[in-house]
């Protein structure tokens, strides 16, 4: 006679489905968000230890959808197959904030922009370089992450965003980065990147309206805080004068 009792987990399983239905993921822990991803590509095992798991190995929610593969199948019970459900709720997040915002207006939408900024860079482990290009209205053209790695002055290559920017046509530019450490103030660095990317750029006729740090939960403003409008007048003065 074949066993038709339910697998162990099965009925857990099935409500923690139906309460994302009926409500979202109101009331939800992170580790039954964990489990609940996990159990997409799992379709017996029971997913809740292998989620608290997750959850205490890397501290969040976030970093656990931030982990890379090779550090989630050393989580007990999480292996390729049973990841895919976090792997793929991620890329599909950025891929529809993405498109959210490519063809609005940066000036116009820049709650939008943060929104995708903050969302694709937060949890990254090492610092990301990413350029929004714009067209003449300020439409945006494309995101693109050009460097990835420790940003030093001699690690981000002016000449690549240049050439980027020429390749997609883009009048302007917007740029912004993460600090993994979660503290948004600019570094030395960070202000001396800034000014290269400002003079090459201004050089070929590209406009550069914005550096944004990423941080925990905050940002740092290149243009709030008066940084661009003083390094455009630096280039203004120095070719004045020659």
């Amino acid at each position: 006679m074949t066993d038709k009792t339910p697998h162990r987990g099965t009925g857990h399983r099935g409500r923690l489905r139906e309460r994302f239905l009926a409500g979202g993921l109101q009331g939800f822990h992170d580790y039954e968000v964990i489990e609940l991803l996990l159990s997409l590509a799992t379709p017996r095992k029971d997913c809740k230890a292998s989620a608290k798991a997750a959850l205490e190995q890397f501290g969040s929610l976030e970093a656990v959808m931030e982990a890379s593969a090779e550090t989630l199948v050393k989580v007990p019970g999480i292996g390729r197959r049973n990841m895919l459900g976090i792997r793929l709720v991620k890329a599909v997040a950025e891929r529809y904030l993405k498109k959210k915002v490519v063809g609005r207006t940066a000036v116009n939408n820049s709650r939008e922009l943060f929104d995708f900024l903050y969302h694709s860079l937060r949890d990254k482990t090492r610092e990301c370089f990413k350029v929004v290009f714009l067209d003449a209205k300020n439409k945006i053209l494309d995101l693109q992450t050009l460097f990835t790695g420790t940003l030093t002055a001699s690690a981000v290559y002016p000449r690549e965003v240049v050439k980027a920017a020429l390749e997609k046509s883009a009048a302007a530019l917007i740029f912004a980065h993460n600090h993994p450490s979660g503290e948004p103030e600019p570094s030395s660095d960070d202000v001396e990147i800034t000014r290269q990317l400002i003079f090459a750029c201004r050089v070929m006729g590209i406009t550069v309206h914005e550096h944004i740090i990423i941080g925990a939960n905050r940002y740092y403003s290149f243009a709030d805080e008066g940084h661009m409008a003083r390094l455009n007048r630096e280039f203004d003065a120095q070719n004045q004068t020659e």
